[in-house]
């Protein structure tokens, strides 16, 4: 009986035990569950919230870039397109064979999908199709609740209805990379673009607006149910530039397939009104993903498309450059104008000697005469007595050695050289033969098209140091500029005789005469320049080789600069044709076209882009992502 007692005593410790175990359990229970469901109800009701409420980032429209009487030179226009978000997607490969029997893609495309996953993180949108039809993108959109990190999107893509005529100065844009990353959360939006080169790049942040956001209704899948508000993206300004197209279409036309460079520059205001560098691109090939054969071939080229001639392409300026040394001899007194200097062909320094172009010599040159005819001995004597330190002076007068910004990038600076850059980078010394190849255009000396247009117009504007512009306008706010530009310490009586010489190069005798302009009475100033690409050995002379029965990479290059009207100067013309062979023959023409074209079109009196009009336009905003 006693022992009976016991057990039963421990079997009721041991039920209590358990009771009063349970009863704590279901207190914690009822504890958290009243933590839960009232005290943080509301942070759990916006959990649940979030989990049937997405918020999508809206990509507004990218500005437009329009030429200054408000033509779209890049512009956007609508696109069917489908991202792949690598980090959503349980197998790419399977997920991509599904996707490929809905819309077409090859093994190259599966190819370059995979190498760009790798090649970022795995949360970023790869683009795996643009350009869809309506037929495919609503099929696609049928099947997306079975392709898991398939995003179809339809936005606006980055349209230049001209391709290639104006891409040097736009450029392009291309899918944001982990480079492009600046805190920005446009650039997190699927397929988002970015200006990668050339204005797009530089004003990118201008041209891309801020996001809008819509707020919508998913089911389980994450499939959107409905749309419950949406906010729309601010569009990001346009870009007004100097730039007349229908002068860039012209000018295009007439260089065909040259490799050229050309800038066309008012004189007074310094803006830009042509600038085309030959052959181009087609910038809409890079929106859609440039494929590998074209960019190889863009690379191997050997006129070199992807090179802005305009302000990259460094040349020595030929003959172009001797107005410079003309007028710097005229300042320090080493010459006066009429003074003249007996050219027989050949100026002898040392145990050298150096050829002027015209076998035969000159004869007796005075300053205007040595530059209507680009008497080469005229100039050796002048420059040797003046000095390459004062001739390095007076070429960064004229813009020469100088990097203007005009915001198209990579431009290059050029060379001016003197003794101290000489023996900086080869550790020699400065001789003066090669002082004699500065004067005449040659030697190390380099410059591009744009600051041989920079020295026509300080020549032709009475020695007023404008600076080149291309962008007119961001938005409605004018782009800062100097209308009044200070002078240069230049004779205008000197001035005049080096114009004067301009003016003779277009009349009888004069190397230009050919391409002579009469237009209503309007002529022009200009000056041709030949360019050695080899040295002309006495072999070479001896044998009369002419340029055109050269390799054409061995040919001269051809340049030519020129203002117009001659009597009250507005625009000045820079115009290179590498290996042309020779300014007069290749470049000359050319100029003398570009510059009747712009007569022709006269904008002086066509009025410019209203940019209070021009820029009201709508905010857009058009689905996920808009580049």
């Amino acid at each position: 009986m006693t022992q009976q007692m016991s057990r039963y005593k421990t079997f009721t410790r041991r039920a209590a035990l358990l009771a009063g175990a349970q009863g704590l359990l279901a207190t914690a229970l009822a504890g958290r569950l009243y933590y839960l469901g009232v005290i943080e109800a509301d942070q759990y009701e916006m959990l649940a919230e979030d989990n049937r409420i997405s918020i999508r980032l809206l990509a507004p429209r990218r500005g437009e870039i329009v030429d200054r009487y408000g033509e779209a030179i890049a512009t956007n226009r609508q696109d069917y397109r489908v991202f792949l978000i690598p980090e959503q997607a349980h197998d790419i490969r399977e997920t991509l064979v599904s996707l490929g029997q809905i819309i077409e893609l090859n093994a190259r495309d599966h190819q370059r999908i995979e190498r760009q996953i790798s090649r970022q993180r795995s949360f970023l949108p790869v683009t795996v199709a643009q350009g869809l039809s309506w037929e495919d993108f609503a099929r696609l959109n049928v099947e997306t609740p079975e392709l898991p990190g398939i995003q179809p999107d339809s936005g606006l893509t980055r349209w230049y209805p001209d391709a290639a005529t104006a891409s040097q100065v736009v450029g392009y844009v291309g899918t944001a990379s982990e480079d492009d990353l600046d805190g920005d959360p446009l650039l997190s939006i699927p397929g988002f673009k970015v200006g990668k080169s050339g204005l797009e790049s530089t004003f990118d942040r201008q041209l891309r607006g801020r996001a809008g956001s819509r707020r919508v209704e998913v089911n389980a899948y994450g499939r959107t149910i409905r749309e419950l508000a949406r906010t729309e993206g601010l569009a990001g300004d346009d870009v007004t530039l100097t730039l007349d197209m229908g002068l860039q279409r012209a000018i295009a036309e007439r260089v065909g397939e040259e490799a050229a460079g050309v800038v066309v520059m008012d004189v007074e205001a310094g803006d830009i009104y042509g600038y085309v560098s030959s052959p181009a691109y087609d910038p809409n090939v890079f929106n859609h993903g440039i494929s590998r054969e074209n960019w190889q071939a863009l690379l191997q080229d050997p006129r070199k498309p992807l090179v802005d001639k305009c302000v990259s392409g460094q040349y020595p300026p030929g003959s172009t450059f001797k107005m410079v040394v003309a007028l710097a001899a005229l300042h320090h007194g080493i010459i006066g104008p009429k003074k003249t200097i007996y050219c027989n062909g050949r100026h002898r320094l040392g145990d050298n000697v150096w050829h002027c172009w015209r076998r035969g010599g000159h004869g007796a040159m005075d300053m205007e005469a040595a530059l209507a005819q680009s008497c080469d001995v005229y100039f050796y004597q002048i420059a040797l007595e003046l000095g390459i330190e004062r001739i390095a002076s007076w070429a960064e007068r004229f813009g020469l050695g100088e990097v203007f910004d005009l915001g198209v990038g990579g431009e290059a600076k050029g060379l001016v050289p003197t003794p101290g850059w000489k023996f900086a980078t080869t550790g020699q010394r400065w001789v003066g033969g090669e002082t004699l190849n500065v004067g005449i255009g040659q030697g190390a000396l380099l410059a591009t098209p744009l600051q041989l247009a920079v020295m026509t117009s300080r020549l032709a504007n009475g020695g007023h140091m404008v600076v080149p512009r291309l962008v007119h306008a961001i938005g409605t706010v004018p782009f800062p500029q100097n209308p009044v530009w200070p002078k240069l310490d230049i004779d205008s009586g000197h001035l005049a005789i080096i114009r004067r010489g301009m003016e003779k190069v277009m009349e009888q005798r004069g190397t230009a005469y050919g391409s002579r302009l009469n237009i209503d009475g309007v002529t022009m100033a200009g000056k041709t320049g030949t360019s050695q690409v080899r040295r002309i050995t006495q072999a070479h002379r001896d044998s009369n080789v002419q340029q055109a029965d050269l390799p054409w990479k061995e040919r001269h290059h051809a340049l030519f600069v020129a203002y117009a009207p001659a009597d009250k100067p507005r625009y000045a013309v820079s115009v290179l044709i590498e290996h042309g062979g020779g300014g007069s023959s290749a470049a000359a023409p050319v100029g003398r076209d570009v510059m009747a074209e712009v007569l022709k079109r006269d904008p002086a009196n066509r009025p410019a882009i209203d940019l209070r009009l021009a820029h009201n336009r709508p905010a857009g905003g058009l689905g996920a992502s808009n580049e």
